[in-house]
């Protein structure tokens, strides 16, 4: 049976990967891990909490190898904009360095932990295709507005480790495809304070992002590269 492995599960875009995965056929074996507990409307989904510490990582990705799991899919749903210590700053007075910590911390070295404890699991599995949710306001060529600082940086930083570890991946685990996506503005917690002014058809649902993302994945297969592409499936410049 396949097996899909979700990170971040309690965010609105990875429940919907959940709900999309669990309707399709044949059955599929769910792995989730979040911070919270499971949502009592998740059903059939074997869930873990996590701290997200280094600790945590390695301990949980242990359980899955003693216990056998290999993945065919793992979505990596991690990301912050803005909570109770950050918002997005607007201007270089703004910058605070616990904050800058704060945001890198999430969406960048986290993530990147995961990639590194999951490698030796990976490198088993027959094929496996590994999306860390990125962000086209990472990218430098496309920045023509400026702003956002940590945010930006963040995700910048994330797609260069995201290339390292694809560089890495390619030689220790050829099977595994990364793919650095970007969902478009979905109407979520996480961007809902900053998508008043965005026009209705370009404000997603999580629904929607979850099927363009799945359908993504089908198209791709493991070459050695990572790839950065937007919910259309088209590229995105680094």
């Amino acid at each position: 049976m396949n097996s899909s492995l979700i990170i971040g599960s309690n965010s609105h875009i990875a429940q919907a990967i959940i709900c999309r995965i669990q309707e399709a056929e044949p059955p599929e074996k769910i792995i989730a891990v979040s911070r919270g507990q499971q949502p009592a409307e998740l059903e059939g989904v074997d869930w873990y909490q996590s701290d997200y510490s280094e600790s945590s990582i390695a301990e949980l990705v242990k359980r899955f190898m003693d216990s056998a799991l290999t993945f065919n899919r793992v979505f990596i749903c991690l990301g912050i904009l803005h909570d109770q210590k950050v918002s997005p700053e607007k201007r270089l007075e703004e910058l605070n360095s616990d904050a800058i910590q704060h945001v890198f911390q999430i969406n960048a070295i986290t993530p990147a932990l995961w990639l590194k404890h999951l490698l030796p699991l990976l490198k088993q599995a027959r094929g496996c295709k590994v999306t860390i949710f990125s962000a086209r306001v990472g990218s430098i060529g496309d920045n023509h507005l400026g702003g956002w600082y940590s945010y930006r940086a963040s995700k910048a930083g994330l797609n260069m480790l995201l290339k390292s570890t694809a560089v890495e991946y390619a030689r220790r685990a050829p099977n595994v495809k990364l793919l650095a996506f970007h969902p478009g503005t979905t109407d979520t917690p996480l961007s809902r304070p900053f998508s008043k002014q965005v026009p209705e058809h370009k404000l997603f649902q999580p629904d929607f992002v979850a099927e363009q993302l799945l359908k993504i994945l089908e198209q791709l297969e493991p070459d050695g590269e990572l790839s950065f592409l937007d919910w259309q499936g088209q590229r995105v410049d680094w």
